[in-house]
């Protein structure tokens, strides 16, 4: 390879526009380190192996913010990168070819003069949440090192530790022998080199023998579980101790607690109609509840963590990481950010929750299930 190349080359190479690549150069994305003689942007082999990285999220959907964040990250090198996009490219081609298939089957029988249910037609295209918001995790979702220190001192002395529903691997202590399980293959591609083998498998068929961890442990995930409380009698079937951090909707008054759902998005109770109560939740594994506060100024980004920090809900960012949003769907997110938008503009949410912004933690109803 030359020492440099042109912005022109570069361009033609990619099979991207010139413009496209001056706008990288504006916005920071990818900064060519030299000129040409004639003043031309010039890039060098490092420019190119991170336009790469760029152009590869770029074409797997992923937003320029996010984008920037992944290929910013100190802690993945360029190996790391090539995993992370060889896993979601197989993830995509499996998507595929699971599509072709269904597809195949339908016309098999529209040949033969038989019609797939609407269940099974929509099931041609249909994608685990986590494979729809996914890809927007690495920019708000972090570990809560006050949360964090909760989960970890009620793991007790456990020694080896199974993280159920592990996504990026968030909250997995670092001095434990710690195995991962996540369905998700989004997920999975974004978990950092060097963290915990990870195991794809669902939480209700662990693959696993009975009592084979110290302790099981699942983190902002069991509100994503087909079955809930089969998958708590299944960490609990595979480790002496569990440990679960959850959310309590049974408890009397939980759809005025916080702010943004009793006056914004009253549609959040409808996602929890069939939740298993608290109780039963912790009936499963045997144990008990404790409360856990939010800090004003929480790290991970999950659905309550900006309550004194309302202006965050406005970024779409923001959302675009918390189930929540897409699961209440694009009329209702839309109307409670509009509402949302114009009441801090005109005063009324700091009149409205002027209580709020006086406290340092607050109580907006996780809980964490400890056996």
């Amino acid at each position: 390879m030359e020492a440099h190349l042109t912005v022109g080359r570069v361009a033609g190479l990619a099979g991207v526009s010139v413009r496209t690549l001056h706008h990288y150069d504006e916005i920071g994305l990818v900064r060519p380190s030299a000129r040409t003689a004639s003043g031309y942007r010039a890039y060098a082999a490092g420019d190119v192996e991170r336009l790469r990285q760029v152009l590869a999220y770029r074409r797997l959907g992923f937003g320029l913010r996010e984008i920037a964040d992944l290929v910013d990250d100190p802690a993945t090198d360029a190996v790391a990168h090539l995993r992370r996009l060889r896993g979601l490219l197989l993830d995509r081609r499996d998507q595929a070819a699971a599509a072709v298939t269904a597809i195949d089957r339908e016309l098999e029988a529209r040949a033969m003069g038989m019609n797939t249910t609407p269940e099974e037609q929509l099931k041609v295209f249909g994608a685990q949440l986590y494979d729809v918001i996914g890809s927007a995790y690495p920019a708000t979702r972090r570990t809560e090192p006050r949360i964090a220190e909760s989960i970890w001192d009620a793991l007790g002395d456990a020694r080896t530790v199974l993280n159920v529903g592990a996504g990026t691997g968030s909250y997995e202590p670092p001095d434990r022998d710690v195995t991962a399980v996540e369905p998700s293959a989004v997920m999975r591609a974004q978990r950092p080199a060097g963290s915990a083998p990870c195991v794809a498998a669902a939480a209700e068929r662990l693959p696993f023998e009975d009592q084979s961890f110290d302790a099981a442990m699942a983190v902002s995930t069991v509100h994503h579980w087909p079955d809930p409380v089969a998958g708590l009698r299944e960490m609990r079937r595979v480790a002496r101790r569990v440990v679960v951090f959850t959310y309590d909707a049974s408890s009397t008054g939980w759809r005025d607690r916080f702010w943004l759902t009793r006056d914004y998005l009253p549609e959040f109770g409808g996602l929890l109609t069939d939740w298993p109560s608290l109780a039963d939740l912790a009936r499963a594994i045997d144990g008990r509840a404790e409360p856990v506060l939010v800090p004003w100024d929480c790290a991970d980004g999950f659905f309550e963590a900006h309550w004194r920090r309302p202006e965050a809900y406005l970024d779409e960012q923001v959302r675009r990481a918390v189930s929540v949003w897409t699961r209440v769907g694009p009329q209702a997110e839309q109307r409670a950010v509009d509402g949302l938008r114009d009441d801090l503009s005109s005063g009324r949410w700091a009149e409205r929750n002027r209580d709020v912004v006086a406290l340092d933690a607050a109580e907006l109803g996780l809980r964490l299930l400890v056996t």
